[in-house]
């Protein structure tokens, strides 16, 4: 087995975890400090609360303790200031409690006992991360708005300047978000490249249609967070080689609307969110999670859809062969008027007979 955290960096981390099982607490610390983070350990959830500051990297939360409950306690952090990703980790791993997790804006969930170390690290480093980039955003955003308020002082006649910053933000925003997605699909060789393929079908899609620029370049952004959720889907439900299980299969569908969750505080996403919350809606209303139907499903999402698929079904997967572009797209005619748009499937059907 390796550890890959084992060797200490100059700056640890800090990592508070809260459970009222001793053996399970002193177990879990060692596990940390093995793998070189600082740990602060208490017992129930209002100790946690006490010792929740800015210092925190990521919080480990039991559920069922005495006084507060991990949840109670994950909805008082929540009220407050810190922004810590917060863990569950606990021995009642049901369906109804990962689902309630993820509604109050749990980072992950994992069950005891802890059997793959390698796995529960990772997903504490990425817990770390997070917090690292939302310290950066933030001081981002403060020093951001001090220039700003600076420049405005200066420079009240040239509005451009304000403009100019603005869109900065938006794009490193955007960017920032998309590295994420990136990441997220290179750990996996079955994923990579999937997001750059569907951006560049869609595109071409787009201009075969000759929809405006404008039109594709909303296109383009949603399709390079259109699986963006995904982030905070457990990784081995993305990556198990053969069909999920009820309940992880609840749990991947829950990705468009956590996408869309994502990108809502960035409100000149307003168009591309929603494209990526029905990215997965079928004309005929059997799609998630909305089960919209027909022309209540918008121009760009049908393009999204008819590229994302296509790809999925022309990439190899760990759970599945993949089909020739000849077969993807018989599927696709085969799926018109249920699932895919017509018009966008004769479109992209035109563009692969002269890439030929």
């Amino acid at each position: 087995m390796s550890f890959p955290g084992y060797l200490k960096s100059p700056e640890q981390s800090n990592v508070l975890i809260a459970d009222d099982d001793p053996l399970v607490r002193d177990a879990v610390v060692k596990i940390l400090e093995l793998f070189g983070h600082n740990v602060v350990a208490v017992s129930d959830g209002n100790e946690a609360l006490k010792k929740a500051s800015d210092d925190i990297d990521a919080i480990i939360l039991d559920i069922n303790m005495p006084g507060l409950s991990g949840f109670d306690t994950i909805k008082i952090l929540n009220e407050g200031e810190f922004d810590i990703p917060v863990i569950f980790l606990t021995g009642a791993g049901t369906m109804e409690y990962a689902v309630k997790a993820i509604n109050l804006g749990a980072y992950d969930f994992i069950a005891k006992p802890i059997e793959d170390l390698d796995l529960f690290e990772v997903k504490i480093r990425r817990a770390i991360e997070k917090r690292t980039f939302i310290r950066r955003e933030k001081s981002y955003k403060e020093n951001l708005e001090r220039e700003v308020r600076k420049k405005t002082r200066q420079l009240a006649e040239k509005n451009i300047l304000l403009e100019k910053y603005s869109h900065h933000l938006e794009v490193s925003s955007v960017n920032t978000i998309i590295t994420l997605n990136t990441a997220l699909e290179e750990k996996d060789q079955y994923t990579a490249g999937h997001t750059k393929r569907v951006t560049e079908y869609s595109q071409m899609i787009g201009k075969c249609m000759n929809l405006p620029k404008e039109e594709i370049d909303v296109v383009t952004r949603a399709c390079q967070l259109h699986d963006i959720g995904k982030l905070v889907i457990d990784v081995s439900c993305i990556q198990k080689p053969g069909p999920l299980t009820d309940e992880e299969w609840i749990l991947v569908k829950k990705h468009p609307e956590i996408g869309e969750n994502i990108i809502k505080p960035l409100n000149f996403l307003e168009r591309e969110g929603e494209i990526v919350r029905h990215h997965h809606e079928r004309l005929d209303g059997k799609g998630y999670p909305d089960g919209l139907g027909g022309s209540e499903i918008n121009l760009l999402t049908k393009i999204i859809t008819v590229a994302d698929s296509f790809d999925a079904m022309t990439s190899k997967r760990s759970y599945k062969i993949n089909m020739s572009k000849d077969e993807a797209l018989a599927e696709l005619y085969a799926c018109r008027n249920t699932q895919f748009d017509p018009v966008v499937v004769e479109a992209f059907a035109e563009i692969l007979a002269k890439r030929k």
